[in-house]
């Protein structure tokens, strides 16, 4: 009888064992892919279980928790959300997250390790520590004039602090309410629907995900390295550039607009923005340095982050000498967002030192301790300070008596390029209108704001979208409003 006990005793312990090691394997082998289950809800519930920390503007939130008393309990409210979509993006129980909303979900969301009081004191309590707070660098009377300016147009407006590269407004037209993709409800997979089915893609963050032919605008890149590479040693000296200009290897004439450009200075041919001028200098000083400048503005990098992340604007490095004059007016297959075209105006500002644009103040935990802050931090230098210095009196002549007159602020020194980018096939579609600048205040010793603007609007008349025009008032309209909220 003992020898049954002790087989029955022996069979139990194995029985035990084999517990314990299904238990060992099911609760630290396989808990994370059980955690990521799509089964698995209680990291949903436990998500949703607490309001979601706010994103701030000027201190003030735009963000909010409404409890439903459901399942997922807090849903995520917006104040002004269409205003400042392209910045907080949406927090969806259904959809996920988007932008700031993505970028910091952790301190958001309350599950960032920096918000416990101490090291595994959440592992040890199986307690969640309240959202904490983002306050983003945005302004928001310059947010505002950015939106108002654009009155729905399609395009997008970016305002940059040269000399630290916060970003101030940061606007994208036609938007969104990111409410209406708050909760469980079947008004969300409607509204998800319609909103992807728009044409008018009011979901496309335009500002940073979308890039466009930058046009004139890029002659800025294209004059910085000329200047650079002593291509030019003189604004005022003819540069022995022929109108019509035929394009090399080719028998494709390029023209301009306007007249005066045979032969003309650097200076007329940025004030009037001649083609021919442009393409030729680009030619004639080399793919290697054009290509090098505009990698030093910050073209065809694909690691930019603001947090959140950005479409790479594209400069080929790699084309015949036809396919670098188009490229050196912006054209061909030269790409930029109006983030990007921001820096490059923001570089002229500062010296030509490039800031690395950012969206994000400072982090903290939900009762204002700082958890984290987002200083200057540069990217490099695009150009020689001392052409800098040239591009900015180049740029001041466009806005006081060539085409950027528009821009134009009493008591103020501001600096601009216009442009207007040809697209579609035989360039039969709408041009995009764009415009970048810069302001200095009397007082100030240097610019203060750095903007960029371009303007898509497919209903206007094709005659009468021009960077001057459409792009320029706009611009005017975010400088005044960044210097009055200095």
């Amino acid at each position: 009888m003992t020898r049954y006990i002790r087989h029955a005793a022996a069979f139990c312990a194995l029985l035990l064992v084999a517990l314990l090691v299904n238990a060992t394997r099911v609760q630290v082998v396989q808990s994370a892919s059980l955690d990521a289950n799509q089964a698995n809800r209680r990291n949903t519930i436990v998500r949703f279980a607490q309001p979601r920390g706010d994103i701030l503007v000027d201190g003030r939130p735009v963000t909010g928790s409404k409890d439903t008393g459901e399942q997922l309990r807090y849903e995520r409210t917006y104040s002004n959300g269409p205003l400042y979509a392209p910045v907080t993006g949406f927090a969806s129980q259904v959809y996920g997250t988007t932008f700031l909303e993505h970028a910091e979900d952790a301190i958001l969301s309350g599950t960032d390790p920096m918000l416990a009081p101490f090291p595994l004191w959440n592992d040890i309590t199986r307690t969640q520590n309240p959202g904490g707070a983002v306050r983003t660098t945005i302004k928001a009377a310059v947010q505002r004039a950015a939106f108002a300016g654009l009155g729905g147009k399609r395009g997008a407006v970016v305002a940059l602090e040269p000399s630290s590269g916060r970003i101030l407004a940061l606007v994208s037209a036609p938007s969104y309410d990111p409410e209406r993709l708050s909760g469980t409800s079947r008004g969300v997979t409607d509204a998800w629907a319609e909103l992807n089915r728009a044409p008018t893609k009011p979901m496309l963050n335009r500002a940073i995900r979308q890039t466009y032919p930058p046009g004139s605008a890029f002659k800025v890149v294209t004059a910085a390295a000329a200047l650079d590479a002593g291509t030019v040693t003189d604004l005022d000296a003819p540069t022995k550039s022929p109108s019509p200009y035929t394009l090399p290897g080719t028998t494709t004439q390029l023209t301009n607009e306007v007249d005066g450009c045979t032969n003309a200075s650097l200076r007329y041919a940025f004030q009037w923005s001649c083609n021919t001028v442009f393409a030729k200098l680009g030619v004639d000083t080399g793919l290697g340095p054009v290509s090098g400048t505009a990698r030093g503005f910050g073209f065809n990098d694909r690691d930019l982050r603001i947090p959140s992340s950005v479409a790479a604007s594209n400069f080929d490095t790699s084309m015949d000498k036809a396919q670098l004059a188009l490229s050196s007016i912006g054209q061909y297959d030269t790409r930029a967002t109006p983030l990007q075209m921001a820096m490059v105006s923001a570089a002229v500002a500062n010296g030509g030192s490039v800031k690395s644009p950012h969206l994000v103040d400072r982090t903290t935990t939900d009762d204002g301790d700082v958890l984290d802050t987002s200083g200057a931090k540069s990217l490099g230098q695009a150009m020689n300070p001392a052409t800098a210095m040239q591009l900015r009196e180049m740029m001041t002549d466009v806005v006081e008596k060539g085409t950027g007159t528009n821009a134009a602020i009493p008591g103020v020194t501001v600096g601009g390029k216009t442009g207007t980018a040809q697209h579609g096939i035989d360039n039969t579609g709408t041009p995009y209108a764009w415009f970048i600048s810069w302001a200095q205040p009397a007082d100030e010793a240097e610019p203060s704001v750095a903007v960029a603007v371009v303007v898509e609007d497919a209903s206007a008349d094709r005659g009468d979208i021009s960077g001057g025009g459409s792009a320029a008032p706009i611009a005017k309209a975010v400088m005044e409003a960044a210097i009055s909220a200095n």
